[in-house]
């Protein structure tokens, strides 16, 4: 691998920290949290239980659709921005600070709140995830600066890998000492959470916001002692060079139709993916029943799954390159979708199952591996392929439209998942959009060159 190690052990500790927001916070423990304590707000104010576990999903859905909104429309201008100034550091302590920020203020989110309580969780939890996504970007940036093109798929795989290793050690921490179940007030090893914390006052499972905003910080520190910028003209803030930069690169679209079949192919599979593990969650706490212990394991499982894909998928991609890696992972996630949609603790797609039993639980842990693997694998290549797609000058501004492509159809998948659970009184055909929207980027990717664009 050519390059300076430090610098790039120092990028992947950004994954290692980042990690536990999408782990933790997202999808495995506060995600979750959130549906269970806005179900019960609803089921107060008079809805019966399947309205309320509904209302709770589309609430929890539009408010990710906000935040992704918001990265959407501002990524590709920041991105010019630093572009355009050769400053790319000064962004990630910036986005470091609402990551920080946004997860700490998680903790007063206590069960029996008003309907304030949940507006202010949905904003803290917008401002963590907006720090997050943006000091992603600029991080991502860095990363064709760091060796060859040769070896990025190997690197982006890695610390995809290490990102993984990091929130799958943070979950178990989580779970064995701190988070409790919701009926026994116990933790995994059957102990009240450390520190005295209230299991009554679930201050166990809303210590997960301050434990991610520790654990980022941390982490960080290796990343801000041994990644340096890349050798680029610094320049004085010039906002009228900024848009005209991105305005030209926009345009440029038009003649790049690998870039914008990438792009476009994104938007739909990313966010797609991105839905899928904002209410897997929410999906296993409604349909299946589970608690925060049993999400929590699920999510082990998941993660491990995932951090060793995530490296395999690397060194399948620097062999081979990432388009196929992308597309095998889509046709897995999407065959893991139909399954969700057909499945209720009766039967899968008309199969009868006991209820009783627990075969329900074993597919689903069966697909979280999936999810973990294909997941893990899809969103290593993708860096990679955009990557192919840019040169380090001009990377920070390609990753803003990468991130936006990523975010317009999350603000469409939240709320097309809302609109069909609303609909159809149902979680699990909630899901069935993400089918759609999975089939779409896949046919968009046909169009991409394998190489991306750069020399044959």
């Amino acid at each position: 691998m050519v390059g300076d190690r430090k610098r790039i052990w120092g990028w992947y500790f950004f994954d290692w920290a980042s990690q536990p927001y999408n782990t933790l916070l997202l999808t495995f423990i506060f995600g979750p949290y959130f549906a269970e304590i806005a179900r019960g707000y609803y089921m107060g104010a008079g809805l019966d239980e399947e309205a309320a576990k509904a209302a709770a999903q589309a609430y929890w859905g539009w408010g990710l659709a906000i935040a992704s909104l918001s990265i959407a429309v501002l990524a590709p201008i920041l991105g010019a921005i630093a572009d355009g100034t050769g400053r790319r550091l000064i962004w990630v302590w910036t986005f470091s600070a609402f990551y920080v920020v946004g997860s700490f203020g998680l903790w007063w989110v206590a069960p029996g709140g008003t309907e304030g309580m949940l507006f202010w969780a949905v904003c803290l939890f917008g401002v963590g995830f907006i720090g997050m996504e943006f000091a992603t970007i600029f991080t991502n940036a860095l990363m064709p600066s760091l060796t060859q093109a040769d070896d990025l798929g190997a690197i982006s795989g890695s610390g995809f890998a290490f990102g993984y290793l990091g929130g799958l050690l943070a979950l178990v921490i989580m779970l064995l000492f701190f988070a409790e179940g919701s009926d026994s007030g116990l933790t995994l090893l059957g102990t009240p959470p450390l520190f005295g914390l209230d299991p009554e006052a679930r201050e166990g499972t809303r210590f997960v916001g301050p434990f991610t905003a520790i654990w980022f910080v941390v982490f960080m520190i290796p990343f801000f002692l041994w990644v340096k910028e890349p050798h680029t003209d610094r320049r004085p803030l010039h906002l009228g060079r900024a848009f005209a930069s991105l305005r030209d690169l926009i345009r440029s679209l038009r003649y790049r139709k690998s870039l914008s079949a990438y792009l476009a192919s994104a938007l739909f599979y990313r966010d797609a993916l991105n839905a899928l593990y904002g209410f897997g969650g929410v999906y296993a706490s409604g349909v299946l029943g589970w608690s925060i212990i049993q999400i929590g394991i699920f999510g082990i499982v998941g993660a491990v799954t995932a951090m060793i894909a995530a490296f395999i998928g690397g060194r399948v991609d620097r062999a081979i390159g990432p388009k196929p890696v992308i597309m095998a992972s889509i046709v897995v996630l999407i065959l893991v979708c139909l399954v969700m949609v057909g499945m209720t603790r009766e039967a899968v797609w008309g199969i009868p199952l006991d209820p009783a039993s627990s075969t329900p639980d074993q597919i689903f842990f069966a697909c979280g591996a999936l999810i973990g693997a294909a997941g893990g694998s899809l969103q290593a290549a993708s860096r990679t392929m955009m990557a192919r797609h840019t040169t380090p000058d001009r990377a920070t501004e390609a990753f803003g439209l990468y991130a936006l492509s990523g975010k317009v159809a999350s603000f469409m998948a939240p709320a097309l998942i809302a609109l069909v659970t609303t609909i159809s009184g149902s979680q699990r055909i909630g899901i069935a959009p993400l089918v759609v929207l999975f089939l779409i980027g896949l046919v968009l990717l046909t169009f991409v060159k394998p190489k991306g664009e750069m020399p044959a």
